[in-house]
């Protein structure tokens, strides 16, 4: 009898301890470039009530001669400095957002190109090793000539699993990001959108992609998101979190009523696949206690 007791008692506590982790609110994060996160900014960040950031180097970088604009002693010297004082602050450096642009782009046809932004994107690796990130985002392409989408999906997966070799060696996680896609063509009809515009295509790659590179979803980059979170389920490990009509680069910050997400089928969906990663915004607003603020509204909406 007592030990019938004491499995019931042992059962109901580890119940009521998966009832309130469900009831835990996600981790805020903001975006911000690894140049502003002074001591005094992060203070700020966590005085807010902000969890988390990503940051990046693309202040630090020369992005059309792929070359940085401090030397490899003092880029280190920066990295140490910034990881040093998020630990002192509480704020933990969630996920990197490796530089793109036109120079930088991991599906590149032209092998040559593509092995210097490997190579590129290696040496920034090497930097953002002494934050200690848990994510490492990519973009899957820049902009793309006409009819050559299949070929630059198979550069992106040899890129990929080169690249994810040295993201495992910082035990950190490899995440490719959805972009925008309304249509095929831009406007001038003389270049294609970049690849995982759609949620058709975006699984396609996915299922071409190693099983433990996941992925990070853009709320503002696809109409319906919720459609694409449902569709990608498990794989969704980040979020780049602002409102938008999946038309174009956006970035509404989501209380400020500009944009077309269904927030309650949002949240709705990131409950259905159980997703554990941060609230991440890549939107802005005139306060840091705005963050935290907004989510909460946008929480109420939800219910």
């Amino acid at each position: 009898m007592f030990k019938l007791r004491k499995l019931i008692l042992i059962t109901f506590t580890a119940f009521l301890i998966v009832t309130s982790a469900q009831a835990q609110r996600y981790k805020i994060g903001i975006s911000i470039g690894a140049n502003s996160l002074t001591k005094k900014k992060l203070k700020q960040i966590s005085d807010a009530g902000i969890d988390c950031v990503e940051t990046g180097l693309t202040p630090y970088i020369n992005k059309d001669s792929l070359t940085f604009i401090l030397d490899d002693a003092e880029m280190m010297k920066k990295m140490r400095e910034l990881k040093q004082s998020a630990t002192e602050m509480g704020v933990e450096i969630w996920s990197i957002h490796m530089p793109y642009g036109k120079e930088i782009d991991i599906s590149f046809v032209d092998e040559t190109r593509r092995q210097k932004v490997i190579a590129f994107h290696q040496q920034v690796l090497k930097y953002v090793a002494v934050l200690k990130p848990k994510i490492i985002l990519f973009h899957p392409s820049y902009y793309l000539s006409l009819n050559q989408r299949d070929i630059h999906i198979r550069q992106l997966i040899k890129s990929v699993e080169e690249l994810n070799k040295n993201v495992k060696t910082m035990k950190a996680t490899m995440v490719i990001e959805n972009m925008l896609g309304p249509a095929l063509l831009v406007a001038k009809g003389n270049q294609e959108r970049p690849l995982m515009r759609t949620v058709e295509e975006c699984l396609a790659i996915f299922k071409l992609l190693p099983d433990d590179v996941y992925a990070a979803v853009d709320l503002n980059h696809i109409a319906n998101p919720e459609k694409l979170l449902l569709a990608l389920g498990s794989r969704v490990k980040t979020l780049h979190v602002a409102d938008g009509d999946g038309q174009a680069e956006r970035h509404y910050f989501p209380c400020d009523g500009k944009g077309q997400n269904d927030w309650k089928a949002i949240f709705n969906a990131l409950k259905t696949i159980q997703y554990q990663g941060p609230f991440m915004y890549e939107s802005t607003t005139a306060n840091l206690e705005g963050y935290l603020d907004c989510y909460r509204e946008l929480l109420k909406l939800s219910k």
